[in-house]
């Protein structure tokens, strides 16, 4: 299997606009997740809709594809690159095969994506498509749980296959009180890290919404809904995103205390 990173960074937000160019500790936060990821994968594209994060991307030495500002999803997003650097090696001669090629989306927003949980979802690999959990503990806070932020995975015990997505608290323990499910119960939080198999990755932009997707807003639930298999991998690692100013100045409190600053 060949291995390819995609990052797709929008500078357009409503909570956070222009967020891959914040800086953390001297560097913007788009080539904080290059570097983060470049420490496992030997190629990483970002791919943008926008000039200034295409410039700070040449800047730093990154490899970018501009690509269309009408995607719906990131998925969309990574999809185009992913043919723009097919094209690319084909003019140079060079054959990418879709089946024998993974695409790992790796998240613009998370600079602190560690390479072993990337890792994790490549090494998921044969299946479709590969994702990340974290279990939760019996002293983790009850109301992450609860929000509907925050989304759960249920998967097969025997082949590690998601069985569905929800941001609903599943399982829903029957006879127990809601503040001992963490004690009586085992439950995972989905952390958003997909890799695809190419081909994967290009049929599954082409599939029309689905009921479940619809209904709980989780495109991962189409995937399922058309038969796809999701290989989930574990990981103790908290995800640590970043979606407005404040998380912000978290990840840089976080990120001086990680590299003694």
């Amino acid at each position: 299997m060949q291995y390819l990173g995609i990052i797709p960074a929008r500078y357009a937000s409503s909570r956070f606009p222009g967020k891959p160019l914040a800086e953390i500790c001297g560097k913007p936060m788009i080539q904080r997740v290059y570097e983060q990821a470049s420490k496992v994968l030997d190629t990483v594209i970002v791919a943008t809709d926008d000039q200034r994060i295409y410039d700070c991307v040449k800047g730093f030495g990154g490899k970018v594809y501009m690509t269309s500002s009408e995607h719906r999803c990131g998925t969309d997003r990574i999809c185009e690159a992913y043919r723009l650097y097919k094209a690319d090696l084909g003019n140079q001669g060079l054959n990418y095969g879709d089946e024998n090629t993974v695409v790992v989306n790796i998240q613009g927003d998370e600079p602190f994506i560690q390479p072993e949980q990337i890792q994790a979802v490549m090494d998921c690999f044969p299946t479709d498509i590969a994702t990340l959990a974290k279990p939760y503990s019996p002293q983790d806070n009850l109301q992450e749980l609860l929000t509907p932020n925050i989304v759960k995975v249920v998967f097969s015990q025997q082949t590690g296959e998601a069985l569905y997505f929800s941001r609903s608290v599943i399982p829903y323990l029957r006879g127990v009180e809601q503040d001992e499910w963490l004690r009586n119960g085992q439950y995972f939080s989905h952390i958003g890290l997909y890799a695809y198999r190419a081909d994967v990755l290009m049929r599954i932009t082409q599939l029309p919404q689905t009921p479940l997707e619809l209904s709980e807003s989780l495109e991962q639930l189409r995937w399922l809904e058309n038969g796809l298999k999701i290989k989930v991998a574990i990981s103790n690692t908290k995800s640590i995103g970043i979606d407005t100013p404040e998380d912000l100045q978290q990840a840089i409190e976080y990120f001086k205390i990680l590299n003694n600053l």
